[in-house]
């Protein structure tokens, strides 16, 4: 109630760039010290156990993660567990750095709950964050995931080029074993040269050199939501065909048919995140989990703006949650609550389709 009613207001007359740069020093502080995180964790942490699930081997103190793009330099990991995440996606992170694309590169759109994305893949590259994860000793428990992407400029703009630069990223994070899992981002909507990698062929080529890596940990791909279920069904294909753990259903809205009349954009100015992904992500889940069942493991990501759209996706069948938008609009409180929730429903003798 603090940061909706006062906090946020506060914020929000602020460029969401610039809170986003305070609010990532900050969390980056807070997790440098035992009694800072402790003070986090009494506010913010959901502690008890029943919250736990395991996929893929790896257990995850809650089934929430914070998405790709947020913490996209890998600076908030000693931190995130005490706002009751049990992993993040770091990155996406390029073979080379990149400076994203010109600013503003972030635009709130509070009528329709949601933020006009446009970075570019900022990041400081593969082998910065590498060398960042590996200094920082995890003081609590958290599962690390890295999102992969070619990076957004010319060099890495043909087939080739681009598998290449894909390939780097993952070749030099398994070598130096950074990282619990992995996702490939094949479908960044504000990168130089398009989602080259969403058609089944090029994805199917790309796959299939990432496959000649060894890696023994999951493998996710995150998804477009804006193809339709014949193209997204063929992709999908392509993942369970050559063995990859899941997919990340999905990626940013690039259509702006859903957003309040008073926000459109006159011209593409970036791909939209929150409330207006939450319908087309939500049929993906569905869809996917009706025609798989448990041969992938399902990731929602988009829309997820209240407790109530968390236990939604789990239903639809997503076995973890992905999210960054809701709680920049409810509070970081949003998380505790979704746990407390999620375990609620879980429990022996609670009425819920959830498995």
């Amino acid at each position: 109630m603090f940061y909706r009613n006062f906090l946020k207001p506060i914020l929000f007359k602020f460029p969401p760039e610039l809170v986003h740069d305070v609010f990532m020093t900050i969390g980056e502080f807070l997790g440098r010290f035992v009694f800072t995180r402790s003070l986090v964790g009494l506010i913010y942490e959901y502690k008890r156990d029943d919250a736990q699930v395991v996929v893929d081997g790896l257990t995850y103190k809650t089934p929430l993660i914070l998405s790709a793009g947020f913490d996209y330099n890998g600076r908030l990991t000693q931190i995130l567990s005490k706002l009751s995440f049990g992993g993040v996606e770091v990155g996406s992170v390029t073979s080379r750095p990149c400076k994203g694309n010109e600013y503003p590169r972030l635009k709130r759109l509070p009528l329709s709950q949601s933020i006009l994305v446009n970075k570019g893949l900022r990041n400081d590259g593969v082998d910065v964050i590498i060398k960042r994860l590996k200094s920082r000793h995890q003081k609590e428990k958290l599962i690390i995931g890295v999102s992969i992407a070619r990076t957004n400029d010319k060099t890495s703009a043909s087939v080739e080029d681009g598998i290449a630069d894909y390939c780097y990223s993952f070749r030099r994070l398994n070598e130096e074993n950074v990282g619990d899992f992995y996702t490939l981002n094949i479908s960044c909507p504000n990168a130089y040269g398009g989602e080259v990698f969403t058609t089944p062929l090029l994805l199917e080529r790309l796959l299939t050199e990432i496959k000649k890596i060894p890696c023994p940990k999951p493998v996710y791909i995150k998804l477009p939501i804006n193809l339709s279920w014949e193209e997204i069904d063929k992709i999908v294909n392509i993942i369970k065909r050559l063995k990859f753990q899941g997919v990340i259903a999905g990626n940013l809205n690039k259509s702006y048919e859903s957003l309040h009349l008073d926000e459109v954009p006159t011209a593409y100015e970036g791909g939209v995140s929150g409330k207006p992904c939450a319908n087309l992500s939500n049929d993906i889940i569905s869809k996917i989990k009706k025609k798989y069942g448990n041969q992938l493991t399902i990731i929602g990501c988009g829309g997820v703006m209240t407790s109530k759209d968390a236990l939604i996706k789990f239903d639809l069948g997503s076995d973890l949650i992905a999210l960054i938008t809701g709680m920049i609009y409810s509070g970081p409180g949003l998380l505790k609550e979704i746990s407390k929730n999620y375990a609620r429903r879980n429990k022996p003798g609670a009425n819920s389709s959830m498995g």
